[in-house]
C-alpha cells in the first residue's frame, strides 16, 4: 500500500489527549449461528497508544461494528480511514448456540453506522 500523495485527502478522527472516539467498521457482518468473532486492535496503532477495545460478535448478530477507540497518551492523536484498525478473529463452534444475539433480541442487532451505548 502507498502513501497517499499531498493532493489526496484523507479522511481522518481526532481523538483528543487521554479520551476517545467512536468508529464503525466499513464491513456490515452477519455472524452464523455457529461462529463467534474477536475484534481485537492492531499492533500498529496499539504502539502509538491507540487502542482498540476488545468486542465479542455474538452468533447471530448482524450490523457494522462500533469501534471504541481510545487515545492513552498524552497527544492529540489522528486515525485514518481504511487503515485497517482492527481485526476479526472468527471461532467456529462444534455445535449451534442455545440463544443467540438475534432469540434475545439483542438491543444493537441491525446497527448501522456509529451507534451510542444504549444504556438504560
Amino acid at each position: 500500500m502507498s502513501a497517499p500523495s499531498s493532493s489526496t485527502k484523507v479522511a481522518t478522527a481526532s481523538s483528543p489527549p487521554n479520551s476517545f472516539v467512536l468508529g464503525r467498521s466499513v464491513e456490515y457482518f452477519r455472524i452464523p449461528r455457529d461462529v463467534i468473532g474477536i475484534v481485537v486492535g492492531k499492533s500498529s496503532y496499539a504502539r502509538c497508544g491507540i487502542v482498540v477495545n476488545v468486542t465479542p460478535l455474538e452468533p447471530e448478530w448482524e450490523g457494522h461494528v462500533t469501534i471504541e477507540i481510545s487515545n492513552t497518551t498524552p497527544l492529540p492523536a489522528k486515525v485514518y480511514a481504511n487503515e485497517g484498525i482492527a481485526q476479526v478473529i472468527f471461532v467456529g463452534a462444534d455445535s449451534l448456540c442455545e440463544v443467540s444475539y438475534a432469540d434475545r433480541g439483542g438491543k444493537y442487532q441491525g446497527q448501522r453506522g456509529i451507534t451510542p451505548p444504549k444504556v438504560e
